[in-house]
């Protein structure tokens, strides 16, 4: 008999589960060592199904794209679980391999069963962006790697902790297997502080409401979410739209990339199909299934921000993925740069919904977190690793222009301060700025992209960039304009240099008082550029985020006489 709750208590506790994910979060980021996750965010934690793994509940300051690919991997636990035969309250498991769990291999994953009266409830996890897991690359993006070997340590699913004892032999071989032990194990402990946290607040929840009111709710939220679903659906016209664009190129072969989709719309059920998307390719940036399928939902949820972060969401929703293809990739296929294809993904979804839906989407975003990582040794011989991610512009909507210099639409993380990299790293930033003339044309132009020159202190230092969007612009919608290129240059005795394969280098040899640059693209443009009030193009002007001669060129000149 199913337990009947009312919409109030369905609302507490709604708030409530959220706000134990929120604090799971918090917990970390106060605690982690490396920026990644305290400064920048790059971290999940959220309550899932006991029998599918399903997310039930996930913060709301972790990475949606976790939302999707932390299932994956809370399901492979369960698989291991039920064969191995020996699950037990206390148990932690902790792996990284992210052709099971989604992500990259930089994500490490703990996932610990739940019980309430000697009964599995759910699984908590925890999940977050260590600074450095091996591999041939200091920080793990490498733009050359050809497999996953060559990315970092693979670690499968083991038990950190078997009913409440932690096995150190699984500490000593993850500590063994990084250049930062002493980031890894501060990491490695503010996630099992936060699985700590979950429990306790857990109990105090059931402990309050009962495991049959609580277990209710999660089933009833799944449900609306699943109805709120098809209600979005059926609002819009039924139809297929297609759409496709380019990674530059794998890291290997200059050749590029296509990701080629249909968005499909039915009633109340819609399909994406990746069918025409290029086939898995020798460089990092394939993906494992798990994390194409968590991409489709991201995207979904900013088309449709008001729907709740949980599996229900997906059940009218069929995602479609050639296999063999670059999106479906199996071990032990290099998927490092997974940041890079999932968000082209996202791309080609917003530019087939705008063909549908147009006063719902974004034009693209900058396309690209651009990893760049700079390795060395301090004078003293100990080594360090900066390693981060940079912003670039929004594209335009239907409502405004886009957002000057934010992050990536994967994730709600935040750019490490300028103030934080400098202080635990020996480098110097010469530029931090708006790059001029980045955002796209439209009746509301993109966002503005960013300009960031980085200079090293110490004696050498050896860099490697991981990035996209050097040969194919962000895209504009809706008769908006196309917004700049990605471009990266390295400064050495004779002068600056761009890499072969304009967004991807390993083994930049850098000297003291030499820098890298990067000019990152801005967002697309939203609507025909005509259409753009005047002022606002002579706003733009005064405020030195799109040149005179530009905007003559895009606008054409009335925006002189509004200038006044």
């Amino acid at each position: 008999m199913t337990h009947e709750i009312d919409p109030v208590t369905l609302a507490v506790l709604a708030g409530r589960m959220e706000q134990i994910a929120d604090e799971m979060d918090a917990t970390l980021f106060r605690a982690a060592f490396n920026p990644i996750i305290a400064e920048a965010h790059d971290a999940s934690h959220g309550l899932y199904h006991a029998a599918t793994g399903d997310t039930l509940v996930q913060g709301k300051s972790g990475l949606p794209i976790f939302v999707g690919v932390m299932s994956f991997a809370v399901k492979a636990v369960i698989d291991k679980a039920a064969a191995d035969g020996d699950l037990s309250d206390g148990d932690i498991y902790i792996f990284n391999d992210a052709h099971i769990g989604g992500t990259h291999l930089s994500d490490m994953r703990l996932v610990r069963p739940y019980y309430y009266d000697g009964q599995l409830f759910c699984y908590l996890a925890s999940v977050g962006h260590w600074h450095d897991v091996g591999g041939a690359v200091p920080g793990n993006y490498n733009p050359a790697a050809t497999d996953a070997f060559q990315e970092a340590f693979v670690l499968p699913p083991v038990k950190l902790a078997r009913a409440g004892q932690i096995n150190q032999d699984i500490i000593d071989i993850l500590l063994r297997n990084t250049r930062l032990p002493q980031s890894a194990m501060g990491d490695l402990n503010g996630q099992l502080g936060a699985l700590d946290l979950g429990v306790k607040r857990m109990d105090e929840l059931l402990g309050e409401y009962g495991p049959e009111t609580v277990q209710a709710a999660l089933t009833a939220l799944g449900d609306r979410a699943e109805t709120l679903m098809r209600s979005e659906l059926e609002a819009l016209p039924d139809g297929r739209w297609e759409a496709v664009d380019y990674l530059d190129n794998d890291g290997i072969t200059d050749e590029a990339l296509p990701i080629r989709m249909a968005l499909e719309i039915s009633g109340d059920r819609m399909v994406l199909d990746f069918d025409g998307t290029a086939p898995r390719c020798a460089g990092p940036v394939n993906i494992a299934l798990p994390t194409a399928v968590a991409t489709a939902y991201v995207a979904i949820k900013h088309i449709f921000p008001a729907l709740p972060a949980n599996a229900g969401v997906m059940r009218p929703i069929e995602v479609k993925v050639p296999e063999g293809s670059l999106l479906a990739a199996e071990f032990p296929a290099p998927v490092g740069g997974y940041t890079e294809t999932i968000l082209r993904m996202i791309d080609v979804i917003f530019s087939a919904a705008s063909q549908a839906a147009p006063d719902r989407v974004v034009a693209n975003a900058y396309g690209t977190i651009n990893a760049l990582s700079i390795a060395g040794k301090r004078a003293n011989g100990q080594p360090w690793v900066m390693f981060s991610f940079y912003g670039g512009g929004h594209g335009g909507s239907a409502e405004s222009d886009g957002l000057n210099h934010g992050n990536a639409p994967i994730s709600t993380a935040t750019i490490p301060p300028m103030e934080i990299l400098e202080a635990a790293y020996p480098v110097m930033f010469r530029q931090w700025a708006l790059r001029p003339d980045s955002g796209g044309a439209g009746a509301h132009r993109g966002g503005m992209g960013a300009i960031y020159e980085i200079e090293v202190l110490e004696e050498s230092a050896e860099a490697f960039l991981f990035g996209e969007r050097g040969r194919f612009q962000p895209k504009g919608v809706a008769g908006g304009a196309d917004a700049s290129l990605n471009v990266f240059s390295y400064e050495q005795e004779d002068g600056w240099h761009q890499p072969p394969l304009a967004s991807k280098m390993r083994g930049i040899q850098l000297k003291r008082g030499q820098a890298v640059r990067l000019e990152t693209p801005g967002g697309g443009g939203y609507g025909r550029p005509a259409d753009r009030d005047p002022a606002l193009v002579a706003r733009d002007v005064r405020q030195g985020l799109v040149s005179a001669a530009e905007a003559d060129r895009l606008y054409g000149t009335a925006w002189q006489e509004a200038d006044g």
